[in-house]
């Protein structure tokens, strides 16, 4: 159990809402234009999503140990960012992390295989972009993050990919095109939340990013700046919720997720007022990591409930 524990700390288990929270809302797309459910197949492209999730984290934190960026982040707020620790804390070796993430995409990566032969091919060139994405976050060659697609990348690997792939796998092939524009619109605001958590989390991690040449957009902007960006971020989550319901493409009912609006006005009241104050900014991280979990369970219910009257 010990052991179990220590690898849940090491994949950051608790944060697996941000792979729970597209594949549930591209479910409830799927079942808003068919009005049928095949929970075997979500359930199977939720273990996909969370695996390639943990191996994500896990890569991650092995590649920030080789370039020294969690050991000289002596600013991070525990449990939000700099990372598990686990390789810091010496509780699991480097090359372990490293196996482990690559275990995880190849389990994944049969997922996949399954679900592309079970509903189509689109299902697997998807998870594919997702694994790029996912691993060359910091790995070389690519290091997305140093060179400023790292928010890209979290927002398509945890915001459209996984809504569409979640509607494809309940809708199938042949009925996905009812499903693609809503589908699409539903993505964006879970792509931007997903997006807003990486920002703030990135405050305290700024100056260690910086030293070791991760130029991320808060280490180019720096957190004054980035904090105005994060409160745009916010604010444009809810106005594509509304934009999507008064076009059409989204039902009404989608709009229950402003329910959640005051939730992200709270965390960008705190990150606008204490963006330089480091001790004072982790409810920011908080908020905004509550904040797509509610928009997200909300933004689910709206949808199914319109797939239920509908």
């Amino acid at each position: 159990m010990k052991s179990i524990a220590l690898w849940m700390k090491a994949a950051r288990a608790p944060f697996f809402t941000g792979s729970l929270v597209p594949v549930a809302v591209g479910t409830s797309v799927g079942w808003y234009v068919t009005h049928q459910m095949n929970w075997g197949l979500g359930l199977v492209c939720l273990l996909g999503m969370v695996l390639l999730h943990a191996s994500a984290n896990m890569s991650n934190d092995y590649f920030d140990h080789l370039t020294g960026d969690d050991t000289a982040n002596v600013e991070f707020a525990a449990p939000f960012t700099g990372g598990s620790r686990v390789i810091q804390d010496g509780l699991v070796p480097a090359r372990q992390m490293l196996i482990a993430a690559v275990l995880c995409i190849g389990l994944a990566s049969l997922i996949g295989i399954y679900l592309s032969f079970t509903c189509g091919p689109v299902i697997l060139i998807l998870g594919i972009i997702g694994i790029i994405g996912g691993f060359f976050y910091t790995a070389p060659p690519f290091r997305f993050v140093y060179k400023g697609f790292g928010e890209l990348w979290i927002g398509l690997n945890f915001g459209v990919l996984p809504v569409l792939g979640a509607a494809y796998v309940q809708t199938g092939q042949e009925k996905f095109a009812l499903a693609l524009i809503p589908a699409l619109i539903a993505s964006v605001p879970v792509a931007l939340l997903i997006i807003a958590i990486l920002w703030i989390n990135q405050f305290q991690d700024m100056n260690a990013d910086a030293l070791v040449g991760k130029r991320n957009w808060v280490v180019r902007l720096g957190r004054r700046r980035s904090s105005i960006v994060f409160a745009a971020m916010m604010a444009a989550t809810y106005a594509v919720v509304l934009i999507g319901c008064a076009g059409g493409w989204l039902p009404w009912l989608a709009a229950l997720s402003l329910l959640a609006l005051p939730v992200a006005v709270g965390a960008v009241r705190t990150a606008m007022r204490f963006y330089d104050d480091i001790p004072h900014l982790t409810p920011a991280n908080a908020g905004t990591i509550a904040s797509h979990l509610a928009t997200g369970v909300l933004l689910t219910l709206g949808i199914a409930l319109a797939g239920r009257i509908g």
